[in-house]
């Protein structure tokens, strides 16, 4: 199901964009547009340009034998994104818990002026050395929920799936 549209000025009161590029070339199928394993690719690159403003940056993992894991994904492909469009995604936290938290992201095709797909997903905090979900570190948890009061402060309700919860 479609979700319901959303203004490009309500996508951008999230906070600035954890990740922009450009298009490759390399990227499209024989359809000429962006495959979707690149989108894929593009939101988990995002992914990794926000975890260091929440303390989970690569060092941080690294010093506390830590990681994290998704669980659950859900995409809604709704524009082209083609070769040479410049893209920007944006990240909206729904949920905290106590190992887990459910966010959404926002890919906005910048030359075009469109949302061009929406990524949803559940991510666990990770226990590499027993290899299972753990606590988040306070400090962590802190930065998210205050991340969270903030997004949830915002005047639009963010079209999750519905069924996936932190």
């Amino acid at each position: 199901m479609k979700p319901p549209h959303i203004a490009l000025e309500s996508i951008r009161r999230i906070g600035p964009p954890c990740y922009t590029t450009t298009a490759s070339e390399e990227w499209t199928d024989r359809n000429r547009h962006v495959n979707i394993r690149y989108y894929a690719a593009i939101f988990d690159d995002a992914g990794d340009a926000f975890y260091p403003h929440a303390g989970l940056g690569e060092a941080d993992h690294e010093r506390r034998g830590s990681g994290t894991m998704d669980l659950e994904h859900h995409t809604h492909f709704l524009r082209e994104v083609r070769a040479g469009d410049q893209v920007s995604v944006y990240l909206r936290i729904l949920g905290v818990s106590g190992k887990r938290w459910h966010y959404m992201m926002f890919l906005v095709n910048e030359t075009s002026a469109q949302l061009a797909a929406t990524f949803e997903c559940v991510n666990t905090f990770v226990d590499l050395g027993i290899r299972k979900s753990a606590p988040w570190p306070p400090e962590i948890a802190s930065a998210l929920k205050t991340l969270l009061a903030r997004h949830d402060s915002l005047d639009w309700v963010a079209p999750s799936c519905g069924s996936m919860h932190a």
